[in-house]
């Protein structure tokens, strides 16, 4: 029971000093994943698209879904629904407690030159968050390394169908900007018609 503890403070501390929003939480959950036996790197691209085709927020999504398989994993289906509830609620937490002081002093700081160039260096620092996240997504969801490492052949290193996949629906949602259960949709089709 005592990883219920160790779950409540990284996610409190994950929604915290997640800042810009649900992919944000990407590099926290990464760290998580090298710490804890709760999920796994290559778990992570399944978090990713299970909880971008689920309504409600990514980072939410991810705290419950990785909250239950804690306790799932550590006393079954009750534990699991306690953890999962433990961790979303620890996760939303910092930002309610923070929106509530802001809201409170909100005038101070509307106008605060600080809290200005306090945002204008939070902004790229999220912005690079999110890009190495980015990266790491797609490392494993395109880049077999264990394959790679077993054959040394460069072409095992690519996952030639995820790449494509990728390449297609990329171009796609560039040039048409479709709403994202309009990329999820047609990949979860792709995925089973192609046995990716």
């Amino acid at each position: 029971m005592m990883f219920l503890w160790y779950l409540i403070y990284e996610f409190f501390k994950t929604g915290l000093f997640a800042v810009g929003g649900g992919l944000a939480t990407l590099p926290f959950l990464y760290d998580i994943a090298s710490r804890y036996d709760w999920l796994s790197a290559n778990m992570m691209p399944d978090m990713i698209a299970v909880s971008e085709s689920t309504p409600g927020p990514i980072g939410v999504n991810m705290a419950t879904y990785c909250g239950y398989n804690a306790g799932f994993e550590d006393g079954g289906i009750a534990l699991g629904i306690l953890s999962g509830i433990a961790a979303t609620l620890a996760l939303v937490l910092p930002s309610l407690i923070i929106i509530i002081i802001v809201a409170r002093v909100l005038d101070k700081f509307q106008n605060s030159v600080l809290v200005d160039h306090a945002f204008g260096g939070l902004r790229p620092a999220v912005c690079g968050l999110i890009a190495a996240a980015a990266v790491n997504v797609f490392a494993g969801a395109c880049i077999n390394t264990e394959l790679y490492e077993s054959t040394r052949a460069i072409s095992d290193l690519f996952d030639i169908k995820a790449l494509i996949l990728f390449a297609v629906l990329f171009v796609i949602n560039k040039k048409f900007k479709l709403h994202p259960i309009f990329i999820i949709i047609p990949a979860a089709i792709a995925g089973i018609l192609i046995k990716m």
